[in-house]
């Protein structure tokens, strides 16, 4: 997907996940359509990445080691209400649904999930720069 994201100034995301190869092909993509990445293993990380140096979205996977997803979203929408999320699991898939519709009910802008195909990732996160 050639698409790219317009807008003033640089688009910066926070990706969050324990797994390295998730986090490498979301971060190919969305640099990819001119999004600048910031990455993270976890949400102790990611909470310490996004303090450091903040971004307009954050993906957050959900079941993670050391803060996993659901504390990493309650966290940031508590400190920074106006940060969008977008929160993934793949996880066991009868327990994942729960987990990502509780995702949503305690501040994720947006579930969804995996596998899924990374241009609707980026059509996702399109959606929530432009509701800015």
């Amino acid at each position: 997907m050639n698409s790219k994201i317009t807008g003033t100034g640089p688009r910066r995301v926070l990706v969050i996940d324990d797994e390295d190869l998730v986090r490498d092909t979301l971060r190919r993509a969305l640099e990819s359509a001119g999004i600048e990445v910031v990455l993270a293993a976890n949400g102790r990380e990611g909470i310490k990445a996004f303090l450091a140096n903040p971004t307009e979205v954050v993906v957050t996977d959900i079941l993670m080691p050391e803060k996993e997803g659901i504390e990493t979203i309650i966290e940031l929408k508590r400190e920074h209400p106006n940060v969008k999320i977008v929160a993934i699991s793949g996880g066991d898939r009868a327990s994942n649904t729960d987990f990502l519709e509780m995702a949503g009910l305690l501040g994720a802008d947006r579930i969804m999930q995996k596998p899924f195909r990374p241009k609707e990732l980026l059509a996702t996160i399109e959606e929530l720069f432009a509701a800015d």
